[in-house]
């Protein structure tokens, strides 16, 4: 049998698996925001079928996250309370908002974006997630209602009720955890599934009613009609800025999810047509009144587990889901509260790890990054968390580029290489030449600093020729271009000539603009720190 035909038996063993695994979490996720469990599961059959369509990834599970329901729930409560009428018509606007910025992001080619988000702001961001997802959980395994939503506000909300505790809810969330845990190597059986049946079995029985566990109740399922929610224009507004976090999350947990299944298997990464693909699944979930959805690193890993070969693996788990919606729908309603949120702390216990942030300690780099991320998120909240903990990564960034960093540049071993004097003592400053190169890019932060610094470095010796070493400057902004002017001109009154070396295009390309007398073509022609010290001694030996 050719590996053509057996690949759609993987692909339905692979899809039957994930419908397993993410039929429970759909509930799951909508109770978490609020939602009726339609929402989640309309979301999970339009992204499973939507991103196969359009994306990229032969291995990615597009449906709602964990991540992306924390940070809609977080954000919705901002604007009106958990049980409000208004908080469907509001979420609903929410993933649509959030569609259309991340199909412009696609459209713009901003695919990369993620990357100015450093890895340990999202490891951080993930672990304080992850806590505030548990705490939030905990009023469904414990059975009670705390008044407060904040995080430790209901967290010691609920210690104090430690009499009010359901203990049979409680063994049944503990029970639900546990047994997915130690069942995780088992990757095609449908151990979520299987736990939502014997849930059902227990309320069908009468336990759960005797035992005083809540269920999720009854919903009904029709086709919505596709329009927007009829909100007031400083709504709107509102929503949008909220969108702005919800398109960041579910682009930055897809794209690590896509990346790493994509480079295990040699297959490329288009990131900009993910990101299109992404936003028409959220527009058309948010129209059709479902959840926000992503590339869930779990579900994408285990239908990669699976044996999953290709998209037609979401395909069969969206017919599968489409089918159980039909005709075995009622049992939703019967599945115990505590069963589904032991399914969500499980699904985001993986993230609440200290073992990803220990090389930061051992690096010595970073570590505050982390850390700071983990308290934004408890303290400030999802959106707020997230904001700060990338504000201070860039902060800190510009810090770090803001001390002048400069390398001064001898001859090694009387060859062509330039290298840094103070860490290769051996090599040889060429006579009366100043070669400085600054360690960071040149930008308004730290130009008047490295202009002064050569400056100071002049004054401490005779120099006739001073060549600054411009290879780690992609390009020049205005303070830049200001700075190196005065450094020319400050130079000249010297007696001394300033000739730059190792100039990218763009840089050249802005000096011609510039057209200043103080940087001549000439003074930016050579290739090399080499060519430059060769053309000044070689002026040096005619003159003379």
């Amino acid at each position: 049998m050719t590996a053509a035909k057996k690949l759609p038996i993987f692909d339905v063993i692979a899809g039957l698996s994930i419908a397993g695994l993410l039929l429970p979490e759909a509930v799951a996720y909508s109770n978490m925001v609020g939602l009726p469990p339609q929402s989640g599961l309309v979301a999970l059959v339009l992204g499973l079928v939507l991103y196969g369509l359009i994306g990229n990834s032969r291995f990615a599970i597009v449906s709602a996250t964990s991540s992306s329901a924390a940070v809609m729930s977080s954000g919705l409560a901002t604007m009106v309370m958990f049980s409000s009428p208004e908080r469907t018509g509001l979420a609903y606007a929410l993933v649509f908002l959030s569609g259309i910025l991340l199909v412009i992001a696609g459209l713009f080619k901003l695919g990369d974006v993620t990357h100015f988000i450093a890895k340990p702001v999202l490891k951080g961001f993930s672990f304080g997630l992850a806590l505030s997802i548990v705490v939030k959980q905990l009023p469904s395994v414990l059975q009670v209602h705390p008044v407060h939503s904040d995080f430790f506000r209901q967290l010691w909300e609920m210690l104090q009720a430690y009499s009010s505790w359901n203990w049979h809810a409680l063994s049944m969330g503990l029970g639900v955890f546990f047994t997915l845990h130690f069942t995780q190597r088992y990757k095609t059986i449908p151990v979520a599934l299987l736990l939502i049946i014997l849930g059902i079995s227990f309320n069908v029985m009468g336990y759960t009613q005797a035992w005083g566990v809540r269920s999720v109740g009854h919903f009904e399922l029709v086709l919505p009609s596709i329009h927007l929610p009829q909100l007031s224009m400083n709504s709107w507004l509102q929503l949008v800025e909220l969108s702005m976090a919800v398109a960041l999350i579910i682009y930055a947990e897809s794209y690590a999810s896509i990346r790493t299944s994509a480079l295990k298997h040699h297959d490329a990464i288009q990131p900009n047509r993910d990101l299109i693909a992404l936003g028409v699944s959220n527009i058309c979930s948010g129209l059709f009144k479902g959840m926000a959805v992503g590339a869930g690193y779990s579900a994408t890993s285990a239908n990669e587990s699976a044996g999953a070969k290709s998209k037609k693996s979401a395909w069969v788990a969206a017919l599968a889901v489409v089918i159980f919606l039909l005709f075995f729908r009622q049992y939703i309603a019967n599945i115990p509260e505590p069963v589904l949120a032991g399914i969500v702390i499980y699904a985001v216990s993986g993230h609440i790890r200290f073992a990803p942030f220990k090389q930061y300690f051992i690096w010595h780099k970073d570590r505050l990054l982390s850390i700071v991320a983990i308290w934004a998120v408890i303290i400030f909240g999802v959106l707020n968390g997230l904001l700060i903990a990338v504000l201070v990564s860039v902060l800190m960034l510009l810090k770090s580029y803001a001390v002048p960093r400069i390398a001064w540049l001898g001859r090694l071993n009387g060859g062509h290489d330039f290298v840094d004097i103070n860490r290769f003592p051996e090599a040889i400053a060429p006579e009366a030449i100043l070669i400085a190169r600054p360690d960071h890019p040149l930008f308004f932060a730290n130009a008047e600093k490295i202009c002064h610094a050569i400056l100071k470095k002049v004054s401490e010796q005779n120099y006739q020729y001073v060549i600054l070493n411009l290879e780690e400057c992609p390009s020049l902004d205005s303070t830049s271009i200001e700075a190196l002017l005065l450094l020319a001109e400050h130079l000249q009154e010297e007696g001394i000539e300033l000739k730059l070396a190792r100039v990218r295009r763009s840089v050249a390309e802005t000096l011609l603009y510039v057209n200043s007398p103080l940087f001549p073509r000439s003074s930016y022609d050579a290739q090399s720190v080499d060519d430059a010290v060769s053309q000044l001694e070689n002026r040096t030996s005619a003159s003379t």
